[in-house]
């Protein structure tokens, strides 16, 4: 026996609340993983757990209350959540495109800095002459 359609919508969209709230405690947030080496191997642990625990959650809500709205409202959020998740593990910072090659940055080229070996001298008039 499936849900009144009015308390269906709402118990559904409270499912896809679930799933958003799962990937958020799971997985860091999209604008830090865009900025991540692509590919990241703990980026893509942690959305696979919240996939798997999203897809869980869902599948359990929706067998409760017998309605199939929450499974698919909830099972298209998952989906969604997972390829926007994804999606940024794949995308290369420098490039702000999907890289094709993971192998693109390395770790030396994002965290270079240059190096101060003392030769800079600022110039700055000496007022007190």
């Amino acid at each position: 026996m499936a849900l009144k359609p009015e308390v269906s919508l709402g118990v559904a969209l409270a499912t896809a609340g679930v799933v958003y709230s799962i990937y958020s405690n799971a997985t860091p947030a999209i604008a830090d993983i865009r900025v991540a080496q692509p590919g990241d191997e703990t980026i893509d642990s942690s959305r696979k757990s919240a996939t798997w625990i999203a897809a869980g959650v869902v599948s359990g809500i929706s067998l409760i209350a017998k309605d199939p709205t929450i499974f698919i409202v909830g099972g298209s959020m998952v989906v969604a959540m997972d390829w926007w998740t994804r999606h940024a593990n794949e995308v290369s910072p420098l490039t702000n495109k999907a890289a094709a090659d993971r192998t693109l940055v390395s770790m030396e080229d994002m965290t270079a800095l240059p190096v101060d070996d003392g030769s800079y001298v600022p110039d700055v008039p000496d007022y007190a002459a």
